[in-house]
């Protein structure tokens, strides 16, 4: 109910960040302690968060769930596939603010930006 309201009572008192659920403010506090309870079996690495902790095991499981409908090529995280289909729509959300040429991903726009 407080998330549609806007309503946040719970308020962190080390950075000031608010928010509307108390299990969203016990897991942030969890930056703070340097609590992290999620352990990856294959190489013992901590995540302070489960979707971090099965993000990452797709490095060891070559796992790929989000595949490109366009093309077929599958990637490990939606993220990369939502950038990656951009080289189908032509989508360029970055502008190089010197001379207006667009790129479809921030590395591009860097590696540009160099030239001027």
């Amino acid at each position: 109910r407080k998330t549609h309201t806007g309503e946040r009572p719970y308020r962190c008192p080390d950075c000031g960040k608010s928010f509307s659920n108390s299990s969203y403010f016990v897991q942030h506090q969890r930056l703070h302690i340097g609590d992290m309870p999620y352990v990856c079996r294959d190489c013992g690495k901590r995540f302070i968060w489960r979707s971090a902790l099965i993000r990452h095991r797709r490095i060891h499981t070559g796992e790929k769930p989000y595949k490109c409908p366009d093309c077929g090529k599958s990637f490990s995280e939606n993220s990369t596939l939502l950038r990656h289909r951009r080289i189908h729509t032509g989508e360029k959300f970055y502008k190089c603010a010197q001379c207006g040429k667009s790129f479809n991903d921030s590395s591009s726009l860097l590696r540009h930006q160099r030239v001027h």
